[in-house]
């Protein structure tokens, strides 16, 4: 920063660069999406102003009164006290089909919808289980960019893992691409996120086809993350049964996980519950390796009762019937949470045109040939700014953000910015600090 703006920042600039200090971050741009939350907590705690805060993907709606009303209810009726079947309360497996079926068009069984303490440990499990699958097939393949923590989860398992950035590798030329990794033998997944974060980038139908294609061919366990299912507001994926749906890679293959989170599409973040969605014919087969590790060589089998049993024996058995509740009442048109969750899509559109304003740019800003939607995330980037610089940078006037660079993005002048924390009534104070922002640094 100039020194003749340091009297001139919205957050006083003493104050943030002595908590920056505090925190120890030996680089505040590359630090971790927990790390920056709380620099920025303790920045607030001591100045008393108010951050503009895009760090977290945290859900910014009260959650559904169907399913707080159904978890309370199940309470009560004193389920706290049971454990909970290993793979689920039997009549959220059913919604959970039903849900698929309504919002997916894809026929899978009851019995291949386990629920899981979030997302998070749907993935967990499957990493630790297909891992173990074929002699050989050691390697998780990330579309990039992606969620942060997926990396993560890989380290502290000590396994490994590839990944690239596909902005360059839309449409056709996806096959290749893929196909360049799978013919090494390795591969035993590939992990994506769609609508993706943090670019916010929606796989069309030719390209899930194209992995489907590839994924029959190979053998080849195609992980979708669904935590925004139903969030590209450019069609409406609200109406059960109804085109068009959610669109997924299981139209294509028979070797999917689906992980559909309650937290963004039903703002349930908090009790942990997510749906891991297994394809029937993936949930059958059988792989004679299992049998060091668990004992049962049928992968569901495996999955159920080795890999999340050992983990967690469950998920809390009182949000299983918030959830079932909720995907109920989804299935028969009673609950539009697609309609719930549009104010994200409205956020991300006037906020991206005030950064475009100030002299930012959208870093994933297409969709192969068309503008990129509007939802939960975009992203950003800054003339003569990295990624990792642009953070520290624009701490001093009250904005927080991640970088591309810790979510495999080769994009790394870049940030994610999120809209859910950020109130419209802080459009102003936004405007204002990055006109500021543009003042500093023309």
């Amino acid at each position: 920063m100039k020194e003749q703006f340091r009297h001139d920042t919205p957050i006083n600039f003493e104050t943030v660069s002595e908590k920056i200090v505090e925190m120890q971050l030996a680089n505040v741009g590359s630090a971790s999406i927990r790390e920056i939350k709380r620099l920025i907590d303790n920045i607030e705690k001591a100045t008393g102003d108010r951050f503009v805060r895009m760090e977290m993907g945290i859900p910014g709606l009260q959650p559904s009164l169907i399913g707080t009303e159904a978890e309370i209810e199940a309470l009560r009726n004193g389920v706290a006290a049971i454990y909970p079947d290993i793979d689920g309360y039997p009549g959220l497996k059913t919604e959970i089909s039903r849900f698929a079926k309504n919002f997916l068009d894809i026929d899978v069984d009851p019995g291949s919808c386990i629920p899981t303490v979030g997302s998070m440990q749907g993935s967990f499990a499957a990493f630790l289980t297909l891992s173990r699958m074929y002699p050989g097939r050691d390697t998780t393949l990330f579309i990039d960019p992606g969620f942060p923590v997926h990396k993560q989860q890989h380290r502290v398992l000590g396994q490994k893992f590839e990944s690239f950035d596909v902005y360059d590798y839309r449409g056709e030329k996806l096959r290749e691409k893929l196909e360049s990794y799978f013919k090494t033998g390795k591969i035993h997944s590939v992990l994506y996120s769609n609508p993706n974060n943090p670019s916010w980038i929606c796989f069309t139908d030719e390209e899930l086809k194209i992995i489907g294609e590839l994924s029959e061919k190979y053998g080849v366990v195609i992980c979708e993350d669904l935590a925004y299912f139903g969030m590209d507001f450019r069609k409406d994926y609200s109406k059960p049964g109804v085109p068009p749906y959610q669109p997924t890679v299981a139209k294509y293959t028979g070797n999917y996980i689906l992980f559909i989170s309650s937290s963004k599409a039903f703002s349930y973040a908090g009790q942990r519950i997510g749906m891991m969605v297994i394809a029937d014919k993936l949930f059958k087969t059988k792989a004679p390796q299992l049998l060091n590790y668990y004992s049962s060589d049928i992968f569901g089998r495996a999955m159920v009762f080795g890999t999340v049993y050992a983990l967690s024996s469950g998920t809390a058995h009182s949000a299983q019937y918030a959830l079932a509740a909720m995907l109920k009442a989804a299935n028969e048109g009673r609950l539009n949470f697609v309609e719930d969750v549009k104010v994200y899509g409205e956020k991300a559109r006037i906020m991206k045109e005030m950064f475009i304003r100030n002299g930012f740019r959208i870093v994933y800003d297409t969709d192969i040939d068309k503008p990129i939607a509007d939802g939960f995330y975009f992203t950003i980037s800054y003339p003569g700014f990295t990624g990792e610089a642009l953070i520290e940078e624009l701490l001093y006037y009250g904005i927080s953000a991640i970088s591309l660079a810790i979510t495999g993005s080769e994009h790394t002048e870049g940030l994610r910015a999120c809209v859910s924390l950020v109130s419209f009534d802080q459009f102003p104070d936004l405007e204002y600090r990055l006109k500021k922002f543009r003042e500093h640094h023309t």
